[in-house]
């Protein structure tokens, strides 16, 4: 059985929104599956000593740019959201219970969900109630999951998920790993995808 794809992503990324919205077409193209990692950027900018992409000057405004023009070129809908950079600890955790207790693919569904509220139409997805207004959407029980997101056992399980990354040197999102081999970024799926095809690049 062919290995799974790993996906470290933050929901606050612009370039893992677009990540998101192809890694399982990808995936499938080539009998693969994708675990969808959440992780928090800013937690990991703490270990790397980096800034978030869009506040680093001069390269910020080229960033901008360019993620309209990677969206438009990929046909992904795509405008970044008024308020931004946010906060994704609501968003994070509610995936994780998801994927507890209804199963990956609802997850994923979740997190595709949350992606598009917050890249497609500018819904702030930084608290708890559009959280669970998107959830609720996908058949979630509302008050299940409200009260789930402020448990100390989906708080650790989130810290542990980071903690995971970090120990294996994710240090950006989109964070792909397929057979051991690391890629960071949209623009190296056409890397990812030779990989997939012929098992070496």
């Amino acid at each position: 059985m062919a290995n799974t794809i790993d996906f470290y992503f933050d929901f606050t990324s612009p370039y893992g929104y677009l990540a998101a919205m192809r890694i399982d077409e990808l995936a499938a193209r080539y009998g693969r599956s994708v675990k969808w990692h959440p992780i928090l950027l800013g937690v990991v900018f703490k270990s790397t000593g980096v800034l978030p992409l869009l506040n680093i000057p001069i390269k910020g405004e080229y960033a901008k740019h360019d993620l309209e023009r990677t969206a438009r070129f990929n046909s992904i809908p795509y405008k970044l959201p008024s308020i931004f950079p946010i906060a994704t600890q609501a968003a994070a955790r509610a995936m994780l219970w998801i994927a507890e207790k209804h199963g990956d693919a609802k997850a994923v569904e979740f997190a595709k969900a949350a992606y598009r509220a917050f890249f497609v139409d500018d819904i702030n997805i930084s608290g708890p109630a559009e959280v669970v207004k998107i959830a609720a959407g996908l058949d979630i029980n509302p008050a299940e999951l409200t009260e789930a997101l402020g448990t100390q056992e989906i708080k650790d399980r989130l810290k542990a998920e980071i903690d995971q990354s970090i120990a294996l040197k994710v240090f950006g999102s989109p964070y792909v790993i397929v057979d051991g081999e690391p890629f960071w970024g949209f623009d190296h799926f056409n890397q990812i995808e030779a990989l997939l095809k012929d098992g070496a690049i």
